[in-house]
């Protein structure tokens, strides 16, 4: 067996074809199609479960996955979240080779960013927005079915029928660079995967200061950007300044919510199509957006229940509390009606393209852009909230708080709990937060600091960690 590290990421040739050919004929087969789809594939994933999974051999005691009516019981399922499954995670998970300690110290050092994890997994964290990061293995048959999405159901922009492999594309991904995310090490397996790319397939972080960032862009003159929402509308304030000089084909956005105002701003300023996706780390690829602009749930590979803020399901056509995700591909950490936390809508009406998959409206991860005074010289520094995340969870240790501006140069940090353990926090945040302001050339900026302050929804009713200015940002 080969040893954990091993930089031959996983990928198998035959399920990577067979999950071709099944994400290509979805569409085409219909609604119910569709649906048997669906049936067939829940039962193989409760029969795994209860086979390889000590936690679900218990939840799932007496179950018969193989009844016709195997979706109408999903919702008799209980509802788990992450901090329980984290919690007993050896319990959890198909393969007992699979040690939570084990797996942290792997995601801790960035240098592993990307291998095979005991010659036969990939392994990914999640960021903290909802506590703790979570650890997320997937297997060569999961990973096939992510990358057949990725490939058959983005729209392609026009010229792409000339370049359908990407061989004349210069692509930056602009994020989150140093972490076992989902993004960084699905870019690092595609790299190795095919050497051809790594010279046209590069990650930009987003933490460097903006004349940096410019300064990267600008050499390496991408004609694909992939970013966050947040963070391409800092690149838009960056173009429309003149200093980022750059003429994309094409923009993906996804991790956010992509706003129709953020959508008409990114096309005027870059003039080229923007395109959104959403996916989680629990699921890569959750819906693709069609050419009407719309996203279609991957309904053939993943669940999705609305509910309430107890857990029942909401009337079809509303939006929920939360949304439950069922995992159709990975059989080795089984996630069956799992508590996302994001606020979806699953529309009742079809799509003018006429794809049969389920329209999907996505109302969350609704943090600020902040824009904070300049060092030297008039103007503000445009900040994308997952920057400050970031530098929050990796430099201070913080996952639960609330970043609020309270003036141009006033920010109040505040985390829950009280006594010696809240204050600590704060001063690392206060002192990771400095450093950062600094490298970005940014004014002194006043903080203020709180503890035992609870947590406030955004405009999509989830957790909102950072919070601009009631006042619209520059234009």
């Amino acid at each position: 067996m080969r040893e954990p590290g091993d930089r031959t990421p996983p990928f198998d040739p035959l399920a990577a074809g067979v999950a071709l050919a099944e994400v290509a004929w979805a569409p085409l087969a219909g609604a119910p199609a569709l649906r048997l789809l669906q049936a067939r594939r829940l039962a193989r994933l409760l029969r795994a479960a209860q086979h390889a999974s000590p936690l679900y051999r218990t939840l799932l005691r007496g179950l018969d996955p193989d009844r016709d009516d195997v979706l109408q019981l999903l919702p008799t399922l209980p509802v788990l979240r992450k901090a329980t499954l984290m919690a007993q995670f050896e319990g959890w998970v198909g393969d007992p080779a699979l040690r939570l300690a084990d797996l942290r110290r792997f995601t801790a050092d960035p240098a592993r960013i990307g291998d095979a994890y005991l010659g036969r997994y990939l392994v990914w964290e999640s960021s903290g927005s909802r506590g703790e990061p979570g650890i997320f293995v997937q297997d060569a048959a999961a990973l096939a079915v992510y990358d057949a999405l990725e490939a058959l159901r983005r729209p392609w922009s026009p010229g792409r029928l000339l370049d359908p492999w990407y061989a004349g594309e210069v692509i930056a991904l602009v994020g989150a660079t140093g972490g076992h995310f989902a993004s960084v090490v699905s870019t690092t397996r595609l790299r190795r995967l095919n050497p051809a790319m790594s010279q046209r397939l590069h990650e930009v972080s987003f933490l460097q200061p903006p004349e940096a960032l410019a300064a990267r862009l600008n050499a390496l003159q991408p004609t694909l950007i992939g970013s966050y929402p947040t963070a391409a509308m800092v690149l838009a304030e960056l173009a429309e300044a003149g200093r980022l000089t750059v003429h994309p084909r094409e923009i993906r956005t996804g991790g956010e919510t992509l706003t129709a105002p953020m959508r008409q701003r990114l096309q005027r300023v870059f003039g080229c199509p923007v395109i959104d996706s959403y996916g989680a780390s629990e699921f890569f690829t959750i819906a693709c957006e069609c050419p009407q602009g719309r996203l279609h749930l991957n309904s053939d590979w993943v669940i999705l229940e609305p509910v309430d803020a107890h857990g029942r399901p909401v009337p079809a056509g509303t939006s929920g509390a939360s949304v439950l995700l069922t995992n159709l591909a990975n059989t080795v950490q089984p996630l069956i009606r799992y508590d996302l936390g994001d606020r979806v809508r699953l529309p009742v009406e079809r799509c003018a393209c006429g794809s049969p998959l389920p329209l999907l409206e996505v109302a969350g991860r609704s943090d600020d852009l902040l824009h904070l005074p300049a060092a030297r010289g008039a103007g503000l520094v445009a900040i994308a909230p997952l920057a400050l995340c970031t530098v929050l969870e990796d430099d201070a240790g913080l996952f639960d708080f609330r970043l609020e501006q309270l003036a141009p140069a006033e920010l109040l940090l505040s985390v829950p709990g009280h006594g010696a353990a809240a204050t600590a926090a704060l001063e690392r945040g206060q002192r990771a937060l400095a450093a950062y302001f600094d490298r970005q050339g940014i004014a002194r900026v006043r903080l203020q600091r709180r503890s035992g302050r609870p947590g406030s929804r955004g405009r999509g009713g989830k957790l909102q960690r950072v919070v601009a200015l009631a006042a619209d940002p520059p234009a």
